[in-house]
C-alpha cells in the first residue's frame, strides 16, 4: 500500500494491549465512532467530560473489548496533557486516535462573547493539534498507527452564521493532510472525516432550533450518524486521506469550494437560519 511500511496495516490490528482513543465519545457521532471502532475488535478508550453518559457507553460495548473510561475536558491545557500517560499508565498503547470533540457557536459574531469564540477554537484547533503531535510521537518510533480528525463539509468554504467554527474545520482540514503527507512511509496513516447536517446534541449545544436548522438543508442531506461514524473509519481502514459521507454532501462541498466568493458568501448569508432573521 502507497506510504506505508512494510507489513503494517493503515488500522493497526487490534491487541490486548493496545486501544483506540475517542474524545467526544460521550453521545453522537463520537459514540458511533467508539461502537465503530468495538464491532471491529478494538478496544475503545472513552473521553469525554460526563463521565456518567461514558460509563453508559461502555457499559454498553464491554464484554469482546476492553473499555476504559476517562472523564477529561480536553479544552484544559493540562487536562490535556496527561490524557496519554493516563492510558499508558493503565497498560495500554495508543493505535488509533479519534479527535472527534467539537464546539460550535451558531449566529452572528456581533452576538457571540469572546469567551464562546474562543472555546471553539481550544477544542477544535489546539486539542486536534496538542493531541495529534503527542500521538503521533508515540506512533512513529513504533511504525504503525491511526488518526482521525473530524472536520465538517464547513472546512470547504466560509461559513457565515458560523464564522469561527467553519474557520476552525477548514484548519482541521488543512492540518490533517499536512500531517498525512508528512507521515508517508511510516506506518501512520491520518484521515479527515468531513460530515455534512448530522442530528446529534450539537445543535442543542450551540443553542440553535433544530426543527428550524434542519429545515435549512433537504432531507437528502442528513446522514445518520452510525453511517458517518463507520465511512470515518472505513478511510483509515483503506488508507484513505479523506471523506464526506453522503454523496449529496460531497457535490455540494466540491461544488461550494470552486464557487466565485463574491457570489457564493451572499447565499450562503442568506440561507443560515441564524442570520435570516436580522
Amino acid at each position: 500500500m502507497p506510504g506505508a511500511v512494510a507489513g503494517s496495516m493503515p488500522l493497526p490490528t487490534p491487541s490486548p494491549t493496545t486501544t483506540a482513543v475517542v474524545t467526544g465519545a460521550s453521545s453522537g457521532i463520537g459514540a458511533d465512532l467508539a461502537r465503530e471502532l468495538a464491532a471491529r475488535g478494538h478496544g475503545v478508550t472513552l473521553v469525554a467530560r460526563r463521565e456518567d453518559r461514558l460509563r453508559e457507553l461502555a457499559g454498553e460495548l464491554a464484554g469482546p473489548v476492553r473499555v476504559e473510561v476517562i472523564a477529561c475536558d480536553i479544552a484544559d491545557p493540562d487536562a490535556r496533557a496527561a490524557l496519554l500517560d493516563e492510558v499508558a499508565g493503565r497498560g495500554l498503547t495508543v493505535d488509533v486516535l479519534v479527535n472527534n470533540a467539537g464546539l460550535g457557536t451558531i449566529g452572528p459574531v456581533a452576538d457571540s462573547t469572546p469567551e464562546a469564540e474562543i472555546a471553539q477554537v481550544r477544542v477544535n484547533v489546539e486539542a486536534v493539534v496538542d493531541l495529534s503531535t503527542r500521538a503521533v510521537q508515540q506512533m512513529v518510533p513504533r511504525g504503525r498507527g491511526a488518526i482521525l480528525n473530524v472536520g465538517s463539509t464547513a472546512a470547504f468554504q466560509p461559513f457565515p452564521g458560523q464564522s469561527a467554527y467553519g474557520a476552525t474545520k477548514a484548519f482541521v482540514r488543512s492540518y490533517t493532510e499536512a500531517l498525512r503527507a508528512e507521515l508517508t512511509g511510516t506506518g501512520v496513516t491520518v484521515a479527515a472525516l468531513h460530515p455534512g447536517p448530522v442530528r446529534t446534541e450539537f445543535l442543542q449545544t450551540a443553542g440553535i432550533d433544530e426543527d428550524v436548522f434542519g429545515a435549512a438543508f433537504p432531507k437528502f442531506m442528513w446522514t445518520p450518524s452510525r453511517t458517518v461514524a463507520k465511512a470515518g473509519i472505513d478511510a483509515l481502514a483503506g488508507d484513505r486521506g479523506s471523506v464526506i459521507p453522503g454523496l449529496p454532501n460531497e457535490i455540494s462541498a466540491r461544488i461550494f469550494e470552486l464557487m466565485p466568493r463574491r457570489i457564493l458568501l451572499p447565499l450562503l448569508t442568506r440561507q443560515h437560519p441564524a442570520l435570516r432573521t436580522r
